[in-house]
């Protein structure tokens, strides 16, 4: 993960015209186990209840009362162990919790609301995002979807190491990234007129990293599988210091907590036991269904990926009313100046209002996004050349 900055909080959508109203001032077109830690804390309205974790069931038993296995310890340990790949790790509880002074370290202002914590697994730096599980799992889905996640190498998605289970709680182990999240990078609150993306190219440069990276999420190129992601949102997208790339956090949280799962013999995602399950989202990020009936699925992404793009465009927060007193017309970021590709900006803007469609039917898989962003970003790259732009220009992430 990176180092990043305290994120501000969105504003709850009224309606489903929210999204179209919220730009409205700058868009006007002619968008070895035991638990290791989690990714976000259990909300203060929830009551979290901590069973340890007792032996080695086939299911792991999740309500909003009790969490628990049915047989030996050892048995659950030591099974799980041999199943999984040597890649990924079944981190001891014991081994994170001595390495957190047991949870008592400064915690890692992260991109996630989750708690977390910078510290040293295996002479290897981490981030360890603690994270409630949300539903009952077997075991043998938890094995294979930990082996495939960790299988998972691409360019745009920082990688998870393992995990470790205690009680109600999962802790996933990722990797340390350099860098800033993409809220930071758009509105520094210490000094509002610096960002480190101050050129077209730059901006272009992250659309086409999170586009590919979410479309690998969502076809698992030779894994043979599908993942959503479920928390696509600025403070969850680093960027790196050293290439200004970005990288999209959290991937596998969804799957292995239990917001999402997969229908038999359907590629669907969708929400299940709505009794006891909790929405998982963040507002301004959450697609019309999501917020209605908690379906989740991979155009709930879509969604998501298309109010980031208007907020890398605009350079303003997502669902924040602005009044403009000067030129109405001027919906790209006016850090940027005038230094962009008109026709360029208007068509993303067209790609971003796409993916905010609200009947989920009508939005783009990420697949011919991909394809169009890709598409428009050798256009902005040719477009710079043609009026000599530098675009390999090293850029401080520090004002």
């Amino acid at each position: 993960m990176c180092r990043s900055r305290k994120s501000t909080d969105a504003i709850q959508p009224t309606s489903s015209n929210s999204k179209r109203r919220s730009f409205s001032s700058s868009f006007q077109t002619p968008k070895s186990l035991k638990p290791a830690s989690s990714f976000s804390d259990p909300s203060p309205s929830t009551t979290s209840t901590t069973n340890d974790l007792a032996s080695s069931s086939s299911n792991f038993y999740f309500n909003s009362s009790s969490y628990s296995l049915s047989t030996q310890t050892s048995n659950t340990l030591s099974s799980l162990r041999a199943s999984l790949p040597e890649n990924p790790h079944i981190y001891d509880f014991s081994l994170i919790s001595s390495a957190t002074t047991n949870f008592l370290s400064k915690r890692f202002p992260s991109s996630s609301s989750s708690s977390s914590w910078l510290c040293h697994l295996h002479g290897k730096q981490v981030v360890v995002f603690r994270r409630k599980l949300r539903r009952s799992i077997e075991l043998d889905d938890l094995v294979h979807k930990l082996s495939v996640i960790c299988r998972s190498h691409h360019s745009s998605l920082i990688k998870l190491l393992g995990a470790s289970l205690s009680g109600n709680f999962v802790y996933l182990v990722y990797e340390y990234v350099k860098g800033a999240n993409l809220g930071d990078c758009l509105r520094n609150p210490k000094n509002p007129s610096f960002t480190p993306l101050s050129s077209w190219i730059s901006r272009m440069q992250i659309a086409i990293d999170i586009a590919h990276g979410l479309d690998y999420i969502h076809h698992c190129s030779g894994l043979e599988t599908s993942f959503t992601h479920n928390h696509i949102k600025v403070t969850s997208i680093i960027v790196a210091e050293d290439s200004l790339t970005a990288k999209i956090c959290h991937f596998g949280t969804a799957e292995i907590c239990g917001e999402v799962s997969k229908e038999e013999g359907s590629r669907s995602l969708g929400r299940t036991d709505s009794k006891v399950m909790k929405i998982e989202g963040t507002r301004g990020y959450m697609a019309p269904e999501l917020q209605f009936n908690g379906l989740v699925t991979q155009k709930c992404d879509v969604y998501a990926f298309g109010v980031v793009v208007l907020e890398l465009l605009s350079g303003e927060e997502a669902l924040k009313f602005m009044f403009d007193e000067g030129d109405g017309g001027r919906w790209v970021d006016r850090r940027l100046k005038d230094s962009f590709p008109v026709e360029v900006a208007e068509k993303m803007v067209l790609v971003a209002l796409e993916c905010l469609e609200e009947d989920p039917e009508r939005r783009p898989e990420m697949k011919k996004v991909v394809g169009k962003v890709s598409k428009l970003y050798l256009e902005s790259k040719n477009w710079a050349d043609n009026i000599g732009l530098p675009t390999d220009i090293s850029v401080s992430m520090a004002p």
